[in-house]
């Protein structure tokens, strides 16, 4: 087992989803006991047991977990460690699948077919009386830590970024970045929108953090750095995009070609083929594909 990475009271886990350094979760040290943001997927639930027992705990200890926002790798084993008492902090429009979660389950199943349940695993409703609803701006305080939201979205409309003394954890709308890799935007459909997402790197940026906490994966300590990459890489692969659709290309022929581009656009950062294929497992290609094409077509469709 490798060493856990450490920053103050925040430890990074890794739910080792298909392989090493992929899907985190976060535990933060508190004096009331221990906290985590995101749980990753019930697939990995074994995983998170052992990872938070590694440092001292078990899961039954965790009065709260902080979820950025409720797609599968990042939310859902909620439910399980709701069922041990735990309080699931989410957005508001959030909570409302966490209760009832027919039309997450039914989008998933959609996109992931039969995968589905190797993948993700179960996901079952959450009482309303364990979840919390995190308004912008709302802070909880759990003991000698207060962790803040941040409303992020443009990756999902229900997006938090949570923040932390000078540290934020920015699930997905904060672009994954593995390694020494450069920082890519995930766009699964339904919600992308290009000009959201880009108010929520300002709002993240303005906060001037020494830390950031990628859910995919790690603890980078260059924010200024990691927020330029992103915005930059925002711009990039969604113009490519639009430049296929506007040549007539389906999604289903634009898969491969993507993946192409994106990964010529790695390899150009030194990256070598377990990294690159470190990037498709948190980030596959085909989401992004069909998020996009989604997104470029209601915005024509808007004129």
């Amino acid at each position: 087992m490798t060493q856990a990475e450490v920053q103050g009271p925040v430890t990074l886990l890794d739910l080792k989803f298909q392989a090493e350094g992929t899907v985190g979760a976060f535990l933060i040290r508190t004096s009331e006991g221990p906290v985590l943001v995101e749980t990753g997927p019930e697939s990995l639930y074994d995983h998170l047991r052992e990872a938070v027992a590694a440092e001292g705990f078990a899961l039954e200890d965790i009065r709260h977990a902080f979820i950025t926002h409720i797609h599968l790798d990042h939310g859902g084993a909620a439910w399980r460690l709701a069922r041990h008492g735990t309080k699931i902090h989410v957005h508001p429009k959030g909570a409302r699948h966490l209760q009832d979660p027919a039309k997450l389950l039914d989008s998933a199943r959609r996109i992931y077919g039969d995968a589905m349940d190797r993948l993700w695993g179960r996901l079952e409703p959450i009482d309303a009386d364990r979840i919390v609803p995190m308004e912008d701006g709302a802070t909880a305080r759990l003991g000698d830590v207060a962790i803040q939201a941040i409303h992020t979205p443009g990756h999902a409309f229900h997006h938090i970024t949570y923040r932390l003394d000078d540290g934020l954890f920015t699930g997905d709308v904060g672009g994954i970045r593995i390694g020494h890799g450069p920082t890519i935007p995930p766009f699964p459909p339904p919600d992308i929108d290009l000009e959201a997402w880009r108010d929520s790197i300002e709002r993240m940026r303005a906060t001037r953090p020494a830390f950031i906490y990628p859910t995919h994966f790690g603890i980078k300590r260059d924010g200024v750095a990691h927020f330029d990459s992103l915005e930059e890489n925002l711009h990039r692969i969604a113009e490519w995009v639009r430049l296929q659709l506007a040549a007539g290309t389906t999604e289903a022929a634009m898969v491969p070609r993507f993946q192409a581009f994106l990964n010529g656009l790695l390899a150009g950062y030194g990256l070598d083929d377990q990294a690159i294929q470190d990037y498709e497992i948190a980030d596959p290609a085909f989401m992004s594909v069909y998020g996009l094409a989604r997104y470029w077509r209601k915005r024509e469709a808007r004129g």
